[in-house]
This record gives structure tokens, C-alpha cells and sequence, in this order.
């Protein structure tokens, strides 16, 4: 893939419409009940710390104190969102209502702010020297499969549809291909602040987690089965990361 414009545009893209598949595996199962749903928060939160800590890893790579400084950054804007949105009971989103609706565009917002770093990813690699374009990009979407499916874990089972929860996982993708182009034509003016993007969407998911999801999981299904589930999905989110794509 040559590094034009139009080719980084198309490959941002594609990285976003992988978000979406994530949303496939839950056809198989529709209905999930109140353990099952804490289960479902378990999986969710063992994919999200699996993909933060892999951000912070490629960030720290890149320069550790900007990882830091968006960490902090990403904290402190998940948790005024979270505050911003707590009190709004009838808030919607679809046919989400309140709590569950709450958690839902925070789900997504957190995933938007991780797409935004990846984005950067993208066009900085088309950008640069070499040929990690198409390697990153395959990357890319490759794990952003089953976070669109951590989205959906959370949507589904508090009344979204499918195709709402998979709609839902391609919106919070949208900033990679709007990103990667930019990124792609000012490479030297981006690549300073990618580990900044990186450590923000980490920051971000992490206090998803420990705030959001893993407290409901324990209510739902309790401590001992949500660690299960969350180690699993943590383990197997990084194992599949590493055997999809050695090299990268």
C-alpha cells in the first residue's frame, strides 16, 4: 500500500469498521440475564486493561512522561465526565435510559478518546520511514475487534440491539480515519504528542474499569467469578494480540 492520502484515508477507515464485528459474537447469545450480565462486565473489563496496558507500553517506548502526563489527562476527563453525567436520570441513548444509558457514552467516549491516539498511529506509520503503514493499520484493526465487542458486552445487555451496539462501536472508531490523513501530511507535528494520546486513552479505560465495570460485575456476579472472567479475557485479549501479529 503506497503512502497516499487516499490510501491512509481507506486505511483508517478500515480500522474503524473493525470496531463494529465486534459486536457479531453476541448474536449467538441475545438475552443475558443478571449473572451473566456481571460476567459480561468481567469480559469487558479484562479487554479494556489488556488493551491499556498495551497502550502504555507503546507509549512509554515513545517517551514515558508524556504517557504519564496522558494518563492523568485521561483520568481526569473520564471522571468529569462521569460526574457531568451522574445525576442526568433521564438521559437516553437509543433506548438506553439513566444508568445503564450513562454507561453506555461512557463506554463509547472512552473508546473515542482511544481511537483518537490510534488514529495519529495510523498516519504517523504511513508517515514515517519505512513501511509500517499497512502492518500498523492490520494491527489496528485486528484488536479493535473485540474492544468494539467490550462496547457491546456493555450495550447489549441493558436492552441495545445489536446493530446499535455495533453502530455504536464504529461511531467511537470514526476519529482514526479523520485523524490518520492529518497525521499522515504533518507526521513531525503529531508524532510528539501520540504517546500523550496513548496515555490518555489508557488512563481513561482504566478508571472505566476499576470505577464502572468491575463494581458492577462484583454486584452481579461476584469477586470471585468477575476475577476469573476479568483475568481470562485479560490473558486471552493479550495472547491474541501477540499471536495475530508477532512482528508488529
Amino acid at each position: 500500500m503506497d503512502p497516499t492520502v487516499l490510501n491512509v484515508a481507506i486505511a483508517g477507515l478500515v480500522t474503524a469498521l473493525a470496531t463494529g464485528l465486534g459486536a457479531l459474537p453476541l448474536l449467538l447469545r441475545r438475552r443475558i440475564g443478571g449473572r451473566a450480565l456481571g460476567v459480561a462486565n468481567g469480559i469487558a473489563a479484562g479487554l479494556m486493561l489488556a488493551a491499556s496496558f498495551s497502550l502504555m507500553v507503546e507509549g512509554n517506548e515513545i517517551g514515558v512522561s508524556r504517557t504519564v502526563l496522558g494518563m492523568i489527562l485521561g483520568l481526569g476527563a473520564i471522571a468529569l465526565g462521569q460526574r457531568l453525567l451522574k445525576d442526568r436520570e433521564e438521559f437516553h441513548v437509543g433506548n438506553l435510559r439513566g444508568a445503564d444509558a450513562r454507561r453506555a457514552l461512557l463506554i463509547v467516549g472512552v473508546m473515542t478518546l482511544h481511537s483518537f491516539a490510534e488514529g495519529i498511529g495510523v498516519g504517523v506509520a504511513f508517515g514515517g520511514e519505512g513501511q509500517l503503514g499497512p502492518f500498523i493499520t492490520l494491527a489496528i484493526a485486528i484488536h479493535n475487534i473485540p474492544e468494539g465487542l467490550a462496547i457491546a458486552l456493555v450495550m447489549v445487555p441493558r436492552g441495545s440491539s445489536i446493530t446499535a451496539a455495533g453502530g455504536w462501536s464504529i461511531v467511537s472508531s470514526l476519529p482514526q480515519p479523520l485523524l490518520a490523513v492529518p497525521a499522515f501530511l504533518f507526521v513531525m507535528l503529531f508524532q510528539p504528542v501520540l504517546p500523550v494520546g496513548l496515555g490518555l486513552a489508557a488512563g481513561a479505560m482504566i478508571w472505566m474499569v476499576l470505577a464502572e465495570l468491575l463494581p458492577e460485575a462484583n454486584e452481579a456476579a461476584g469477586p470471585q467469578l468477575t476475577a476469573l472472567t476479568t483475568t481470562l479475557a485479560l490473558a486471552l485479549m493479550m495472547a491474541f494480540q501477540r499471536l495475530a501479529l508477532p512482528d508488529v
